[in-house]
């Protein structure tokens, strides 16, 4: 298996932990964001190593994100997908890609249930969805949480154990 590579839209909330993330942990990242770099907060950075779409529709890049990726993972701290995140859902079944949801109401190993998923799957390009920051405050916390319990002590063949934290 190669390196895994975090695909994330750049939004505030899930997105742009899993970017964070992935910078921190020098794990590469990769995506698509919408034209003009637009996010809820301020145009995207450059340091996000995203391709912007040819819209500004957030919806573009969403799908993009998980047409290009081999599976999604979509956080989220409510009981139900709402909005995008339901979205990304749908595009996931459209392209007939694998999908797994982590909801932090569940009281699950988080962390342990989505490194079985990455590495039985044979994931290496994984798409990190979920809502934004203003819509659930806390999924930041949760995307980062999860990433490090995820990946923290992974195989020597998927990433760099002395990059990890």
């Amino acid at each position: 298996m190669n390196q895994l590579i975090i695909i994330s839209g750049g939004q505030t909330g899930a997105d742009r932990a899993a970017l964070d993330w992935a910078i921190a942990a020098g794990i590469p990242h990769a995506g698509w964001c919408p034209k003009g770099r637009r996010a809820e907060d301020v145009p995207l950075a450059a340091r996000y190593l995203l391709k912007e779409t040819l819209s500004a529709n957030y919806l573009h890049r969403t799908e993009w994100n998980v047409r290009d990726s081999q599976a999604t993972v979509i956080f989220y701290i409510a009981p139900r997908l709402t909005g995008g995140s339901l979205k990304t859902a749908a595009f996931a079944r459209k392209h007939g890609k694998l999908l797994l949801h982590l909801t932090a109401a569940a009281a699950i190993p988080h962390g342990q249930v989505l490194r079985d998923f990455v590495t039985a799957n044979r994931i290496q390009r994984l798409n990190v969805a979920g809502p934004r920051a203003s819509k659930e405050p806390g999924v930041a916390a949760f995307v980062r949480t999860v990433l490090d319990q995820a990946f923290a002590f992974a195989p020597a063949n998927m990433v760099n154990p002395g990059i990890i934290k």
